[in-house]
Order: structure tokens, then C-alpha cells, then sequence
């Protein structure tokens, strides 16, 4: 029999923020439809021990990867109607008994629906039968919205003035996208080496922070970026809307810390990439970064207009590390080994029979092995 499991239950609507809050042993009850990897590697990184969600893991548009991510972690999921009002279990002590798919809290109890592997083989099935019409409707929002924000790269919006010196210079531009530290990682040599400028876009600054290095600049709505990384002295400059709006504004206020407003449409990692295109850097290096399909369905984005035009201007300029971790995994092998330990050896061997006093302590250790081994 599977055994209850009690933890605290966690209620946000956005995952990348309740987070923020969860602690080992939480269960995350989420409002995440198509959960995707980045967000399910944020809750498996916060230790929950199970996720609900009142939306569907899987709606079957496309290949969204985040629950067989958790499932083969061991996290289990369950869904739960979306008219259930889970708001007032927030931060209560909860019970879920797996043999009768159940959450309890007082006297309250929910059905819940559990989320398996037959469940993502299912909708996997379906996901194939929809994928071209999905295709086709992304290609035709992309083309409808690239023709509205050709002003992107033509000049119609001013790249705002910023201290940090990027003229000639290498830029890491570090997103918060799929196995965006581990790429990151991977780069390690090249950034003590070269010493690239840094920009971190929203989340992507705390993946800086975490292996040792400072943002330059932080760029983005500042809504999955933490306080620690918007105090360390970075630049800071928030995404503005062009219905006016500037999401980070108010949070950089609240926390006494002021931030240049950049009003321009697109997504805030297509902004750094302008920035540091037209702060004439010499070669632009992308972690992390949405570039297709399935990454921007990821995100909510039913196209990808800004990130096209961007990258078309960037051209040449713009290498993109996403993946690059698995080109190169630095395993120690055993036929490296050998020739390693000989090699060390004999300066060894020969130190011990020229040196005197060393042959004398080498001789009488024979020796002691000898006797010791009954040789």
C-alpha cells in the first residue's frame, strides 16, 4: 500500500513564483496548464513532494516535457477540477492518500485525479495528431506579428544609455530556459578566460550568482529574479509594454533600487540581444534562449516575430550555446588513467633508487612487507 503523504499545501497561480515560497516536503498546487521543463526542474529543485494541478499537465497541443520530468524523478502529480477553490489550504497541513486519490485538510476533502505514465503516453498520442496544425498556426502568427515589430530593428526604439562598456567586448546573455545551468557550466573556461560582459534576463542573473559570478546587467520584468541578484550591483533595466505598462518598476521601488525603463515589444531575452548588438559587442554568446516552436509554446507565446527579427539582425554576431553541455562531458576514463599512473611512477621509481637515503627507507619497506606478507 502507498503511504499517505502529508505536507503543506503551496497555492500560486504563476509556478516560477510560488517557488519561491515552497520548502522541502511541500505539496505545490499549481494552476499550470502544459507544464513545461523549466518550470517542472524549478519545483523538483525545491523538493515538493507531490504537485496538483487544477489545469491539465497535458493538453495535447504539443510535446510539453515538464510531467514526465517529475514523473521520472519520482514526484507524483495529480490534477484536480478546475472549479476547486484550493486558496484557503494555502499554507495548511495537508493529506493525500494515494490508494483512494484524495487530499484531506480538517474535514475537508478533494478527488483528485492522478497524473501517470500511461497519461503522458496518451497524450503523447494526441500531440502527434496536432502537432502540423499547431505548426501551421504558429508560422502564421509569427509572420502576422513579425510585419507589426519591424521597428524593432529598424531604429523606431531607442536602446536606452547604460554604464557597463560593451564596445569590442564578448556578451553572455544567460535566459532562464532549458538546462540553462548545466550550458552554463559548461562555459566556465570560456568566461574566466574571456571575461564577457554578463547580462542575466530575469532568473537567468541567479544562475550567474549560483556559480560564482556577478551580472553586469539584469534585464526583464524582474518578476523570477531574486533579491539578492537585483542588490549585487548589476544594472538595471526593466521591460516596459507598449500599453504603457513596467512590471518591474514597482518591485525595484519597493526594494530602494532604481532601473531604466525600456519600453519596446518583444520578449526580454530578444532585448538583451539588441542591447548588445548595438552596443557594438564584438560576439554574442546566447544560454538559455527560446528558438523554436516548442519553446515558445512553452512560454504562452503563440509565435516568435521579435525573437525572428532579432536574430535576424544579430546574424553572425550571435552563437547560441543551448546544449551545449552535452557536446563535451568531461569524463575520466580508465584508459586515460593508466598511462597517467605510470607516467607519475617512474620520476617515482627512479628518485627511489638513486636517492640514498630513499633507497635505504625502500629497501627496509620490502623488507617489512615481506615478513608482514610471509613471503
Amino acid at each position: 500500500m502507498s503511504r499517505p503523504i502529508k505536507g503543506v499545501a503551496r497555492v500560486g497561480e504563476r509556478t516560477k513564483e510560488l517557488v519561491n515560497h515552497i520548502k522541502p516536503g511541500d505539496i505545490a498546487c499549481i494552476t499550470h496548464q502544459d507544464l513545461d521543463e523549466v518550470a517542472a526542474f524549478s519545483l523538483f529543485k525545491a523538493k515538493v513532494s507531490a504537485v496538483i494541478n487544477s489545469r491539465s499537465f497535458t493538453s495535447g497541443r504539443y510535446p510539453n516535457s515538464g510531467p514526465l520530468f517529475l514523473l521520472e524523478r519520482g514526484v507524483l502529480l495529480f490534477e484536480v477540477a478546475p472549479e476547486a477553490d484550493l486558496a484557503a489550504w494555502n499554507g495548511q497541513e495537508v493529506v493525500i492518500y494515494p490508494e483512494t486519490n484524495v487530499i484531506c485538510w480538517g474535514e475537508e476533502n478533494l478527488a483528485l485525479v492522478p497524473y501517470s505514465w500511461e497519461n503522458v503516453q496518451l497524450d503523447q498520442a494526441k500531440v502527434r495528431k496536432n502537432l502540423n496544425v499547431e505548426l501551421k498556426k504558429f508560422v502564421q502568427n509569427t509572420l502576422e506579428y513579425a510585419a507589426k515589430e519591424l521597428g524593432l530593428i529598424t531604429g523606431e526604439y531607442p536602446i536606452p544609455e547604460i554604464t557597463t562598456k560593451i564596445t569590442g567586448r564578448h556578451v553572455l546573455v544567460v535566459v532562464r530556459g532549458k538546462n540553462y545551468r548545466a550550458d552554463l557550466a559548461a562555459l566556465r573556461s570560456y568566461i574566466s578566460e574571456i571575461m564577457p560582459v554578463l547580462i542575466g534576463v530575469d532568473g537567468g542573473a541567479d544562475a550567474l550568482l549560483e556559480l560564482g559570478w556577478k551580472p553586469d546587467i539584469i534585464i526583464g520584468d524582474m518578476d523570477s529574479v531574486s533579491d539578492e541578484a537585483l542588490a549585487s550591483g548589476a544594472e538595471l533595466i526593466i521591460h516596459g509594454y507598449m500599453d504603457g505598462r513596467a512590471p518591474g518598476a514597482e518591485r525595484l521601488a519597493k526594494l530602494g533600487l532604481e532601473g531604466v525603463i525600456w519600453q519596446i515589444p518583444g520578449t526580454s531575452e530578444d532585448l538583451a540581444l539588441l542591447l548588445a548588438y548595438e552596443q557594438g559587442a564584438d560576439l554574442i554568446v546566447a544560454v538559455g534562449t527560446h528558438s523554436n516552436m516548442v519553446d515558445f509554446l512553452d512560454k504562452g507565446r503563440p509565435g516568435m516575430a521579435s525573437t525572428f527579427l532579432v536574430r535576424l539582425k544579430v546574424g553572425e554576431k550571435l552563437v547560441d550555446a543551448k546544449g551545449v553541455y552535452e557536446l563535451y562531458k568531461g569524463r575520466i576514463r580508465s584508459s586515460y588513467v593508466i598511462p597517467m599512473l605510470i607516467a607519475a611512477a617512474v620520476p617515482v621509481m627512479v628518485l627511489l633508487t638513486t636517492a640514498k637515503p630513499l633507497r635505504t627507507w625502500f629497501r627496509l619497506l620490502v623488507m617489512y612487507l615481506q615478513v608482514y606478507l610471509g613471503f
